[in-house]
């Protein structure tokens, strides 16, 4: 009989290649739809999100809603498009207020194929966190039954204690009748009459209550007007960490007159809606612990933003109902002390943190320095002028430092400590 190929075996080396493929054409995906994720953040990420309508419509499933073919030629050229009187172009042009979508003709069929890919991805349903309440009930009940056990306990010993003295009180007084006897009384001098009539107790009492009483009394003189720490709670909540800490923004980016002018002045909301126009959501970083604050409480004050300035995020348009926000001013100087921020940071070339402290790791802003006459003026006595750059100083610095013989001038030997400098 004529031997014929062993099926078996071939159909092994065919679900083999299959699987084969198929595991290759999954790890393709996967590199694919990661680098997608990368063009997509640094192209589209501006005007588009995946998952809401921003400059542009939401980007998941546009495959589902659009041809392959036709999405290559939208991305690389959709103005192009547009002028041939394509009618999916035109229509979406007109749906999203004839606002022209960028060019991308760098971008390689490869490079759209990967953010089509990402694009494409389910999106993950949010994974609930782990229920800890009822654990946490449970220990505080388990505290709470342990915390019975030991005061009751403690109240029955204590309840036997009285009751053996209420006994041997008794005894006592038995035996004593019994006896014949009677208990001396011997006559007592209350305490205060004691030490009333012992003057040097008197002396050295009053003198640690005046002691004691000049203590707190200038420690607390010396705090009026002063509110070092102070941390109020904000309308909008505003956390300086993520913005000028994990996203590294300028301090001066939001508080610009700080450069040119007296005070640092308040950010109008325009300035929130340069970026949050199209950050409607928080996200956050991977890894990193967000402490009591999540996700969902800082998307929650992104759309107080919103409601403020009258903005809809659904129809990317302003509904003209604006509601004034009421910041509770921190770092307040009295009337009569003139501090000049153009000054110091454009003049004098000082970081914000030399007087805010690490607003970069704030949360919530709070007052870092005392803010006080005396902080300025030792301020001004350890910090060297800078001549960098800066022929603001430049005359005078020469002909003080001959004066003095030195190299380096203090703020003070400028003329720091003058009174008329800081009032006027």
């Amino acid at each position: 009989m004529k031997k014929v190929g062993n099926h078996n075996s071939f159909s092994k080396i065919l679900f083999f290649c299959l699987a084969l493929m198929l595991s290759f054409t999954t790890i393709s995906f996967a590199q694919d739809a990661a680098k997608g994720k990368e063009l997509f953040n640094s192209n589209c990420a501006a005007c588009h999100k995946l998952d809401g309508n921003s400059t542009g419509p939401a980007l998941r499933g546009v495959v589902e809603r659009h041809d392959v073919a036709w999405l290559h030629k939208w991305i690389k050229s959709s103005s192009s498009l547009i002028k041939s009187g394509d009618a999916a172009a035109v229509k979406l042009f007109n749906d999203w207020n004839k606002v022209v979508m960028n060019d991308f003709p760098a971008l390689s069929d490869e490079d759209i194929d990967s953010i089509l890919a990402y694009t494409s991805e389910v999106k993950a349903e949010p994974v609930a966190a782990p229920n800890q309440g009822g654990g946490a009930a449970g220990n505080a009940n388990n505290d709470g039954v342990s915390n019975m056990v030991v005061l009751g306990a403690l109240v029955i010993v204590l309840m036997l204690l009285v009751t053996m003295l209420f006994f041997v009180k008794k005894i006592l007084d038995k035996v004593v009748e019994a006896n014949g006897l009677t208990p001396e009384v011997r006559k007592t001098v209350p305490l205060c009459a004691a030490f009333v009539k012992n003057k040097f107790l008197v002396i050295v009492s009053v003198l640690v209550f005046v002691l004691i009483g000049s203590y707190f009394a200038y420690g607390w003189m010396m705090q009026v007007g002063v509110d070092k720490g102070y941390e109020p709670i904000q309308p909008i909540h505003f956390s300086h960490k993520i913005h000028a800490g994990d996203n590294g923004i300028d301090c001066k980016y939001c508080h610009s007159s700080a450069r040119s002018s007296k005070t640092s002045g308040i950010p109008s909301l325009n300035v929130c809606m340069n970026c949050h126009k199209n950050i409607s959501e928080f996200t956050g970083q991977e890894g990193v612990d967000y402490g009591k604050y999540t996700p969902e409480f800082y998307t929650g004050e992104i759309q107080k933003l919103y409601d403020a300035v009258g903005w809809d995020p659904s129809t990317q348009k302003y509904t003209g109902k604006e509601k004034p926000v009421k910041w509770v001013r921190i770092h307040n100087l009295p009337d009569f002390a003139y501090y000049n921020h153009s000054q110091h940071v454009n003049v004098a070339g000082l970081e914000c943190q030399t007087c805010h402290g690490p607003v970069e790791e704030m949360e919530i802003m709070r007052q870092h320095s005392p803010l006080t006459m005396g902080w300025c003026i030792d301020c001004h006595r350890k910090t060297d002028v800078k001549l960098e750059s800066n022929e603001y100083y430049a005359k005078i610095h020469k002909e003080l430092s001959e004066k003095y013989g030195v190299e380096k001038l203090t703020v003070a030997q400028m003329g720091g400590l003058e009174c008329g400098k800081c009032h006027y």
